[in-house]
């Protein structure tokens, strides 16, 4: 690679140039999928109130053309107070759908008395990830189970309350998967990283066949929310540990959280034809874990806390995964004009027809459906022309 720190300051001047035009087009194409106005309900949660939602899935698309959906239905409680406040995460769900805006058919679903094997009992369900590839389904699932801390930080452990660890299922068709398969692939870590959730699994970018898994951690304090990346090779079976901070919190809206949920390739046209390949990193962040108060005379503005994240945009090229650098620096791109402002959980779904953009999105009432959005390749093309 050719070193720019002896070129003239003009040759300089257009690489910087270059890259600032490639971000901005970047950031233009995230801005229109996570399009809040023209967003639709795709599912609903259980009730119209704070503390409801459905969302923490993606969307793929099978051999046969159906449109499979999954996500995790969360009704009100607080670990704070006990898990015995309120249910909390309630059931795994999976939805099948000819059509990637819907309507989306209830097809089948995992409680939390079918995810607690081995007389493991499970506390609460979080994020997930269908993912298929060379005639395999895998569904990567998130609970929190009945364990204890351990002993040096058990005085931390809030009563009814446990650690949160990743498990699989996997199967040869979204409708043979079988809680009786599961797995564990990712269990809670060291102090700093002992809570583990919200798998994101995809191929690693660059195609050379092996597996990425993002994932969501927390210390033991709970102070802060954090990216990692295991990867798994081709043909084995087991993940290893890459990194616990595939993107490091941010300085100023996204200190407190970071949080990647989506990887979605970037298609080779326009602008971006000849360059190297290039993926959009869809993330969570929050400037605080807590609602804060705000003095009367500052400006009044969504800062994102724990369940009620906004949403942020980073870039990698493929060559150099897993490098990332952010595109909302100092502020989230993404926010919902309702409610706390919560837009979360962004997922993406590429096809030749266009791109489905999922999250979920805090409403008047407080809830957070699973909203979506799909543009037309047309329209993709258009922004990667400018």
């Amino acid at each position: 690679m050719v070193s720019t720190a002896c070129q003239p300051a003009s040759l300089k001047t257009n690489i910087f140039a270059m890259e600032t035009d490639i971000q901005q087009i970047l950031h233009r194409l995230g801005s229109v999928l996570v399009d809040q106005k023209r967003a639709s309900v795709l599912v609903s949660p259980q009730a119209n109130s704070e503390g409801y939602w459905f969302g923490g899935g993606n969307v793929v698309i099978d051999d046969e053309g159906t449109y499979w959906l999954c996500g995790r239905y969360r009704n009100h409680g607080d670990s704070r107070t006990g898990t015995g406040a309120g249910e909390r995460g309630l059931e795994l769900a999976l939805f099948c759908s000819d059509n990637p805006m819907g309507p989306w058919q209830k097809e089948f679903a995992f409680t939390k008395d079918d995810l607690g094997v081995n007389g493991q009992e499970v506390v609460s369900i979080e994020g997930s990830s269908l993912r298929m590839s060379q005639g395999l389904v895998e569904l990567f699932i998130s609970t929190e189970k009945a364990q204890r801390y351990p002993k040096a930080i058990e005085n931390f452990q809030k009563p009814g309350t446990g650690c949160w660890e990743i498990d699989m299922i996997s199967a040869g068709s979204v409708r043979e998967l079988r809680a009786s398969n599961l797995r564990n692939v990712v269990e809670r870590g060291e102090p700093e990283a002992l809570h583990v959730k919200d798998p994101v699994a995809f191929d690693v970018p660059g195609g050379n066949g092996d597996t990425a898994l993002i994932f969501c951690s927390h210390p033991y304090t709970w102070a802060s929310s954090n990216t990692g990346l295991a990867l798994r090779a081709t043909a084995q079976d087991d993940f290893s540990l890459e990194t616990l901070q595939l993107l490091e919190r941010g300085a100023a809206w996204d200190v407190a959280a970071t949080r990647v949920t989506d990887c979605m390739p970037v298609p080779a046209m326009g602008r971006l034809a000849d360059m190297p390949a290039i993926s959009l990193y869809f993330y969570d962040g929050a400037e605080c874990l807590r609602s804060l108060d705000e003095n009367a005379a500052a400006v009044s503005r969504p800062r994102g806390y724990s369940c009620e994240e906004l949403g942020g945009l980073a870039f990698g090229f493929d060559e150099k995964f897993p490098s990332l650098s952010r595109l909302s620096t100092n502020e989230p791109m993404f926010v919902s004009p309702q409610g706390t402002g919560c837009s979360r959980y962004v997922s993406t779904l590429v096809t030749a027809e266009g791109i489905l953009a999922t999250w979920q999105q805090s409403q008047p009432d407080l809830s957070q459906p699973l909203v979506g959005n799909f543009v037309e390749m047309e329209r993709i093309a258009e922004i990667l022309e400018a």
